[in-house]
């Protein structure tokens, strides 16, 4: 058995220090918690918390041909996203399957930043890369990755960044620490009002204490990714290689409404045509169980009698609702619209669940 070299990041040593439990998370070492994702969780719904995303991709996409190059690989309409403002977008494949979800944020008229999952990031700048033609394509690996979710969350960052006050949902800006660029999005993964920082490896420490002592009187909360896991799932959010995957396309997913079949020629796009002409087999829905004991994970056989109709993509113990919730892919009938009844073979026992809508929770993060 060959065993991983997992990344390290820049902030491993404050991790350490912290008390983090570290695991591997897309090829990086990274912290899982610190506390306990429920208290994290906790911190993140009620407060404010602090994430370490340094393993997640950071690529500039610059240049004349910038734009021709992501309308023809990414699905949305990149032609839309104004200066100062982000879209989220899909990588597909020939057959419209999703090879890799991410975030394009459009810091000037030709400079694109553009932020990947771990796993997937190499694929993305080879892929972009390959398709470039008067684009350059820069792999900001060495960057660290900021998150800061939360109610309190611009009272921290805009103690830091006067320009977090006038950000946007989904806005961003490039702006300065200690005399070095720093990028700042209104952005996240949690539901909840939040920002996003980028910037140099070298800077990640200073940021860090200074975003700790910013939020202190706020009781800001290192947390971990078993923390954003739960908070993600509890919106609805899909996580690339559980919930989406090179087999399963936009349409199954849930996510037309990120796919522009108007704009012209991009990868995936006819298959995307045939499917939704011939009709979609399947669609991403959320399920909750009827109490806390049944707690839902990926892989789990999801029944309607003695018929297995999907299996569980994610799943886990929603703080909010005080019971167990999931995401599956069953088949588009009326058997499955909100409220129908199913079961989810949970460890060898039947619990029932019921088909709800996404997201499980209302949050707002505008």
């Amino acid at each position: 058995m060959i065993e991983e070299v997992l990344r390290h990041g820049p902030l491993e040593d404050v991790h350490r220090e912290l008390g983090a439990r570290l695991g591997p998370f897309g090829g990086w070492l990274m912290p899982i918690e610190y506390e306990g994702a429920l208290a994290e969780h906790r911190a993140v719904r009620e407060r404010v918390g602090l994430f370490d995303l340094s393993h997640l991709g950071k690529v500039d996409v610059l240049g004349s041909g910038a734009l021709e190059m992501l309308q023809g690989r990414l699905s949305n309409d990149v032609a839309r996203i104004a200066v100062g403002r982000a879209q989220y977008n899909l990588v597909l494949n020939e057959r419209g399957g999703v090879e890799e979800d991410l975030i394009v944020y459009r810091l000037a008229e030709e400079r694109w930043f553009v932020v990947p999952n771990a796993s997937n990031k190499d694929m993305v700048v080879e892929a972009f890369r390959a398709a470039a033609r008067g684009a350059e394509i820069v792999d900001h690996d060495t960057w660290c990755f900021l998150g800061v979710q939360g109610p309190r969350s611009l009272e921290v960052v805009g103690a830091l960044f006067a320009e977090a006050a006038d950000l946007p949902f989904m806005g961003c800006v490039e702006v300065s620490f200690d005399g070095r660029p720093v990028v700042l999005a209104r952005s996240g993964y949690t539901g909840e009002l939040g920002f996003e920082l980028f910037a140099d490896g070298d800077l990640a420490r200073a940021l860090w204490d200074e975003l700790l002592e910013d939020g202190a009187p706020f009781q800001i909360e290192p947390c971990g990714l078993g923390a954003r896991d739960v908070l993600r799932q509890e919106m609805g959010y899909p996580l690339h290689g559980q919930d989406l995957g090179p087999d399963r396309t936009p349409l199954e997913a849930g996510l037309a409404w990120a796919v522009a079949l108007d704009k012209g020629a991009f990868v995936g796009a006819e298959a995307l045509r045939r499917q939704a002409a011939e009709g979609i087999p399947s669609r991403l829905r959320g399920l909750s169980t009827e109490n806390r004991r049944h707690i839902p994970r990926a892989h789990q056989r999801v029944l309607l009698g003695n018929t297995v109709v999907g299996a569980v993509t994610s799943g886990t113990f929603s703080p909010l609702l005080g019971r167990g919730i999931a995401m599956a892919y069953l088949a588009p009938s009326d058997a499955f619209e909100p409220g129908s009844a199913v079961e989810i073979d949970i460890r060898g026992r039947r619990a029932p669940a019921r088909v709800v809508g996404l997201p499980f929770v209302e949050r707002s993060p505008r």
